[in-house]
């Protein structure tokens, strides 16, 4: 009889010994899974929620406050940024307004050396050209004299080949009228 009470009790067994089919789905011990099942989720719950949950809690906390000063950090900074952005335009635009100023101070002061240059430059060139007309006009004089020097002595040679007799004074008249026009 202990056999069969022991068939009834364990029908998942053989009569070897071995289980029938997979133990854990066996209904006759469903009852003890379940129990330890329901024991060992509880002792999970507690460990996590007395000693891992609150450390994650503190590590989220503490990234928080970490993020939330960053971002206070982050906000100062593009603020600085900001008015050193708003300096540098300034500089750069009183630095243009100076460079400006001083293009304008040269510009101005080579225009007047280049100014007093050419006036200088101008009378040089009209005293050389009155220089020049003055010269021009001793030429002229000079080849003036020295064409009727040379017209009266051809006129000379001229007069005498054709063996007409005339005096200086006569073909010096004839030839100043014709060069007068």
């Amino acid at each position: 009889m202990a056999t069969e009470t022991h068939q009834t009790l364990s029908a998942c067994l053989t009569p070897e010994g071995g289980a029938v089919g997979m133990p854990q789905l066996c209904p006759d011990w469903m009852g003890n899974q379940i129990f330890w099942l329901i024991v060992t989720l509880v002792v999970i719950f507690f460990i996590l929620s007395r000693v891992a949950l609150p450390r994650i809690a503190a590590i989220l906390a503490d990234r928080q406050g970490t993020i939330t000063n960053d971002l206070a950090t982050a906000e100062d900074l593009k603020a600085k940024a900001a008015q050193a952005e708003e300096a540098y335009e300034k500089a750069l635009a009183d630095a243009r307004a100076e460079a400006q100023s001083i293009v304008a101070a040269t510009k101005a002061e080579i225009k007047a050396e280049l100014d007093d240059a050419t006036a200088q430059a101008d009378a040089r060139i009209a005293a050389q050209a009155a220089e020049g007309e003055k010269k021009i006009a001793e030429i002229r004089a000079s080849a003036l004299e020295s064409v009727k020097e040379v017209a009266e002595a051809t006129a000379q040679e001229l007069v005498a080949v054709m063996g007409i007799e005339a005096d200086a004074r006569t073909i010096g008249a004839a030839v100043g009228t014709r060069l007068k026009g």
